[in-house]
């Protein structure tokens, strides 16, 4: 009788391990479909659904404004602020870069961000999909002003005061 009663216990035992592993298995591929999330940092752009003459009078005073921050706008990252120093940015896929970009269409050192004679210039390192700004691709060093959208990847950032 005890060997029954162990026998069953072993069964219902090796059922709930083998459902346990199942269950493991099937949260190991969500998360590898739908990857991880990545919840909104900052406060991202303003509303689109403003004047276009108030965002006409801001897009003006922001140009006239030295750039402090590099906002990203779109992509994984949105809302996410990042302080401008004295130091360049680099950004990439490596773990080394200051903005990591985790997306197949970045290299591994994709491009740079470094101020240059006051003025923030985007350098693109000879990666292979390109660097954009306003949608055409930079070859050689590009200058950002505070407002004008550049992409990588995915992921879009502009500078802002």
């Amino acid at each position: 009788m005890t060997t029954d009663l162990a026998f069953t216990v072993f069964r219902i035992g090796f059922l709930i391990l083998l459902w346990l592993m199942v269950l493991a298995v099937v949260a190991t591929l969500r998360s590898d479909i739908y990857g991880t999330f990545v919840t909104p940092r900052g406060s991202g752009r303003p509303d689109p659904a403003r004047k276009k003459k108030s965002a006409k009078k801001e897009r003006r005073a922001a140009i006239s404004r030295q750039p402090t921050k590099l906002l990203i706008t779109g992509g994984p990252l949105t809302g996410t602020l990042l302080p401008l120093g004295t130091a360049a940015i680099s950004i990439g896929r490596a773990p080394s870069s200051t903005l990591v970009l985790d997306d197949p269409y970045v290299s591994t050192k994709h491009a740079e961000l470094r101020q240059v004679d006051g003025e923030w210039t985007l350098i693109d390192l000879g990666s292979t999909n390109g660097t954009f700004v306003e949608d055409e691709r930079v070859f050689q060093p590009q200058a950002l002003v505070t407002g004008t959208p550049a992409r990588i990847g995915q992921t879009t950032f502009e500078l802002v005061s």
